[in-house]
């Protein structure tokens, strides 16, 4: 039923000018999807507060709720015309008098973490952009439709919504940034091994699937009222800086299960490294921060080694960031290993002196759809520095792409092996100590594959193909003398 209803959205939006690609699909779904969410929540908690003989308070006024702009029914539970707003009417009274009045949470919210600072937060960042007003009810009303009401509708529309971000990642050059395989996120969690009670951060957060695959990995571990608090309240924190990002994200851990996230919408890269504290650090940090861009040089002073590079940036912000013992999975392209530049040298010389680096995955080409870099993960704690480090080159056995993705079953091998860090044909070992000391050199090269054979000098080659030419020449008077 939910599919359909997406589908049927979709449809929609494809018809509305204002709606563009699939980002604007994310975008305009994700508003819309959060307010029925937060109306069915404001009804169960008026309902449970009745029962047990106290008052609750709404979080919005009468006429800004859910049930009386978007949907209004009369006692019977049928449409009430009456009340019921279409054409221009209705987009004036979203963009003119709704909008307005949900970006004001952002100045009265007195906790950032609380659900009034997010309804601040995200209508700040999005605007509705239906200009047809009664393509905009037929999509409230199939908004209305759906049921948040038990943890089985709540399961099947979040996987509904992560296959719209994925969709965000095949579209536009920058559509790579919302979505990480959701396999490889899951076997970065069985290698890091978060435990109930530890934290869990993401400094460059986009669609939060780093954070709903840990809800997911820990929330069976939650058997009491006590354990669900803390899984509720005192695990999980992002911060994303891009607006739309922000907005799905937080829409994406509000469906997984996560009410009130601590998730902001900050640069990261703003914050000094120097200011860190031990309040600021968490137990576990995964991520897959953005590659590239040329950060200012304003920017760059927040960090020791100075980078335009924001991945270079945010490694810097990990290690910094993780506690004494904290684990850490990390995304990044493959030319981080073996780039020569002075910061390059320097943060690799960094990472390996104060975590142990002790597992690099090599993912194959075609992993991240669109993105058109290869990458590699590390896996470090912070405590003690690298001894050796246990490679392994993940295969496959086909080409990546849109129709052949990444799957659970091509990271067993790895997740298996890494545990014992077994050595084979697709692992092995690198000791520091072999490592070059001016460079760091981490690049992965395989030893158990065969070696390429070297290439011959031009003057050989070009004297193999003069004696070539004689022996053929030989042949064709052979042969004319038959003739």
């Amino acid at each position: 039923m939910f599919e359909k209803v997406f589908k049927s959205l979709d449809d929609i939006m494809f018809q509305e000018p204002g709606c563009n690609s699939e980002l604007d699909y994310a975008e305009q779904s994700s508003w819309m999807l959060f307010l029925k969410y937060l109306d069915d929540m404001e009804n169960e908690r008026s309902l449970e507060a009745q029962m047990t003989g106290k008052t609750y308070q709404p979080l919005f006024e009468t006429q800004y709720r859910w049930s009386d702009w978007a949907a209004p029914k009369t006692a019977d539970g049928k449409p009430d015309l009456d009340k019921t707003r279409v054409g221009s009417d209705l987009v004036d009274f979203v963009n003119n008098s709704l909008m307005a009045y949900l970006r004001g949470f952002a100045e009265t919210a007195t906790n950032p973490n609380s659900i009034e600072a997010k309804i601040g937060q995200i209508f700040t960042e999005v605007r509705n952009k239906f200009g047809n007003g009664y393509m905009l009810k037929d999509a409230l009303d199939l908004i209305d439709s759906l049921n948040f009401g038990t943890q089985d509708q709540k399961s099947e529309l979040s996987d509904l919504y992560e296959t719209r971000i994925k969709n965000m990642g095949n579209a536009g050059k920058n559509g790579g940034q919302y979505y990480t395989p959701r396999p490889l996120i899951r076997a970065m969690l069985k290698v890091t091994d978060p435990k109930l009670g530890e934290t869990i951060y993401d400094p460059a957060a986009g669609s939060a699937g780093f954070l709903c695959e840990a809800y997911d990995h820990l929330k069976g571990k939650a058997t009491t009222p006590e354990h669900r608090q803390i899984l509720q309240q005192k695990t999980f924190y992002g911060k994303e800086q891009a607006p739309l990002a922000y907005v799905v994200g937080l829409m994406n851990m509000i469906l997984h299960g996560i009410e009130a996230p601590n998730y902001l919408r900050t640069d990261t890269l703003s914050e000094r490294v120097a200011d860190i504290q031990e309040k600021d650090r968490y137990d576990i940090i995964l991520a897959n921060p953005p590659f590239g861009g040329n950060k200012n040089k304003q920017l760059q002073q927040n960090f020791p080694v100075k980078s335009s590079e924001s991945a270079y940036m945010f490694m810097q912000h990990f290690v910094e960031s993780l506690k004494g013992g904290g684990r850490a999975a990390i995304v990044i392209k493959n030319t981080f290993l073996s780039n020569t530049d002075g910061a390059s040298i320097a943060i690799r010389k960094q990472l390996m002196d104060d975590c142990n680096l002790h597992t690099i995955l090599d993912c194959p080409g075609g992993t991240f759809l669109g993105a058109g870099v290869k990458t590699v993960v590390l896996f470090f704690e912070r405590g003690r520095s690298t001894k050796d480090i246990w490679y392994y080159q993940l295969d496959p056995g086909r080409n990546m792409g849109k129709t052949n993705p990444l799957n659970d079953k091509d990271l067993e091998e790895f997740v298996s092996e890494q545990a014992g860090r077994a050595l084979g044909d697709k692992s092995w070992i690198v000791n520091v100590s072999d490592l070059d000391e001016e460079t760091y050199d981490l690049s992965v090269k395989n030893p158990n594959e065969p070696e390429d054979e070297p290439l011959r000098e031009p003057q050989e080659i070009i004297s193999d193909m003069l004696a070539r030419d004689k022996e053929t020449a030989a042949i064709l008077e052979d042969i004319r003398g038959l003739l």
